[in-house]
């Protein structure tokens, strides 16, 4: 019977976020709430259709916050820690300082004794790293100013969970009264003690005997002996914790630790990775069904309240720290609304210290609301950056007024200087050729003005810049902007008033090229057109192919695609003849390529070098369209 009750609240779970994570994200409210909202409406006090107490939830949850911990250690590589060290600690252990500071005051002024409020700021000091990452992610935030911030933050308040737990100890005005009966003769020292030792012996024995068992287990391959070393491993080290007396949580998250830098890492993720959003999804579904709402009906104002002040201390800290390294306004507030909640950490700190009887158990479920609803709210205060707060600093960037373009005398004007332009821009440069860059993001410009570059502010859709920047004297405009729409704009201006500018421009797909060369642009480039035929060329070779015949069914490919597209960009609007038409150019090409593998595979090696035969039709490939 009890394995048909948790294979039955296994279905519910499942059956939960199949329904609601698909309707949130169509919604625009992202995956996580949709978790969250789900574990809401199966909970105790709404549906009632999964675990009638609290405990029974929470237990569920465990194998999901264990798991999910030891990936979170398992990606923090001592590479990336070294290159992100200045942000890491200089932003990340400024706000775990300062937030412990301010919320340990707040509870000492609502009558907390000193070392609960310590304790209860070092557990809120913590973010949600599932999700901030994950939300982060999903909205493209991560390679953004604010998104590397955020994510350093998260570094270092995953690396704080280690002194934490050993701190948690010694904050017991009288220890060992609720601890596990392994660990009654475990003074708060003594396992502080005990954690740091555990954490330097998992390290000396992954140097010298994990990786060894992992070698000797990786020769045998067999692969699910490999996946059940490493799931040993980790629940090993779990279960040993618990015994003595410490979170297991925590042993997990050494674990991954130190496999961040073994080099079998990769491929224990890409064994555990399919599981991982699994596990965060059961684990958000259990954070919404866990909020007790009977607490919340109960003391409404104060839970309102303390969430408040939760997510409005985090979020002035972060918004103080942002300013003090000078980052954009706009990504201020991404870093500051995005990790102004509770974190996953803090139900397992919040437990450890009512564990090691440094919080009572009143506090701790008070606490263990507030932090659930300050995570339930988060995906609501992100929505709220994306449509209202980011686009009053888009609008107030395109008001600015664009830099003056005074004796620019240069060849070439680059409109776009984004990772398609730079590259362009960089060769002509290095062989001595001056060009004229313009861009239209200040954060952008700001950025590569660091690295020595001269970009000018200004949208290169208006006809008196272009004219400032020289363009009826250039011999070259590279239309480079990451925008389709505004790139025709462009292009429509220059052919209009300056037809006799030569225009590169770079193409975002297939329609956005057929619009260029209707526009009578000739050299359009796609932008992944070269590096994806290299690729395939590459992998050619890696499966067998010598390597003259996997260049030969490169050029061949590139042949007959620029054909195909100067015979259909006319069909473009027709899509039934087009569709047609394209069938019919595929066949055509494997036929041709069928007839070159057997060409090539009869002649020698030397004559199938010779690349004459192709040269005529390819020559204009680079100049015209790729």
């Amino acid at each position: 019977m009890h394995g048909e009750g948790f294979i039955s609240q296994a279905l519910v779970y499942l059956i939960a976020a199949v329904l609601s994570v698909p309707v949130a994200k169509r919604l625009g409210l992202g995956s996580v709430l949709g978790y969250l909202l789900a574990g809401v409406f199966i909970g105790p006090f709404l549906l009632g259709l999964i675990g009638q107490e609290q405990h029974e939830i929470m237990s569920f949850a465990e194998l999901g916050v264990i798991m999910m911990l030891f990936l979170i250690g398992l990606e923090l590589n001592p590479k990336l820690l070294w290159k992100m060290r200045n942000s890491i600690l200089g932003m990340g252990g400024l706000q775990v300082l300062l937030t412990t500071l301010l919320i340990s005051g707040i509870g000492t002024a609502l009558g907390l004794r000193l070392n609960e409020s310590i304790a209860v700021g070092l557990a809120l000091s913590l973010s949600s790293t599932a999700i901030v990452l994950q939300t982060f992610q999903e909205k493209g935030l991560m390679k953004t100013p604010g998104g590397q911030s955020g994510f350093s933050i998260l570094l270092f308040q995953d690396i704080a969970v280690i002194p934490i737990f050993a701190l948690l100890p010694l904050l017991a005005l009288n220890s060992g009264s609720m601890v596990d009966d392994h660990a009654q003769g475990l003074s708060g020292w003594q396992q502080a003690l005990a954690i740091l030792l555990f954490v330097c012996t998992a390290f000396v024995l992954n140097k010298f005997v994990v990786r060894w068992i992992f070698r000797f287990i990786a020769e045998t391959k067999l692969r699910e002996v490999f996946t059940a070393f490493a799931l040993l491993m980790v629940l090993g080290i779990a279960f040993l914790m618990g015994k003595i007396g410490l979170s297991p949580a925590l042993g997990t998250f050494v674990a991954g630790v130190v496999l961040a830098d073994n080099e079998y890492r990769h491929e224990l993720e890409s064994v555990i990775d399919p599981f991982k959003s699994l596990l965060l999804g059961l684990f958000f579904i259990s954070v919404g069904a866990s909020i007790n709402f009977a607490l919340v009906i109960e003391r409404p104002v104060d839970i309102a309240l303390l969430v408040i002040a939760l997510v409005v201390s985090k979020f002035l800290v972060l918004l103080v720290l942002s300013r003090l390294f000078k980052h954009e306004w706009s990504q201020n507030l991404l870093v500051s609304l995005g990790l102004a909640q509770g974190g996953e950490f803090a139900f397992v700190l919040l437990g450890f210290a009512l564990q090691q009887n440094v919080l009572t158990e009143n506090v701790v479920s008070f606490l263990v609301v507030v932090v659930a609803l300050s995570m339930l709210i988060t995906p609501i205060l992100m929505i709220l950056n994306e449509k209202v707060l980011q686009p009053l600093f888009q609008s107030e960037e395109l008001d600015l007024p664009p830099d003056e373009i005074e004796n620019e005398e240069n060849e070439v004007i680059i409109a776009g200087f984004g990772r398609f332009g730079q590259v362009v821009g960089r060769l002509l440069n290095a062989n001595k050729i001056a060009t004229t860059v313009l861009d239209h993001n200040p954060t952008h410009i700001d950025m590569v003005r660091k690295f020595g570059f001269k970009v000018f502010y200004g949208d290169a859709s208006r006809l008196d810049l272009l004219e400032a920047a020289g363009i009826g004297r250039v011999k070259l405009f590279v239309l480079a902007i990451d925008d389709a729409e505004t790139s025709l704009e462009i292009a429509t201006m220059v052919k209009e008033h300056y037809p006799e500018v030569r225009i590169l421009a770079r193409a975002f797909d297939r329609s956005h090229l057929y619009d260029l060369l209707k526009l009578g642009v000739k050299d359009v480039f796609r932008e992944t057109f070269a590096a994806s035929v290299e690729m395939g060329t590459q992998a050619l070779h890696h499966l067998g192919f010598r390597a003259y015949q996997a260049k030969r069914s490169a050029l061949i490919f590139q042949k007959h695609d620029y054909d195909m597209i100067n015979e259909l960009h006319t069909l473009w609007e027709d899509r039934k003849n087009y569709l047609i038409k394209a069938r019919q150019s595929r066949e055509d090409l494997e036929l041709i390529l069928g007839k070159e593998q057997l060409y090539t595979h009869n002649e020698d090696e030397e004559r199938a070098w010779d690349t004459s035969s192709l040269s005529a039709d390819t020559d204009n490939l680079g100049s015209d369209i790729v």
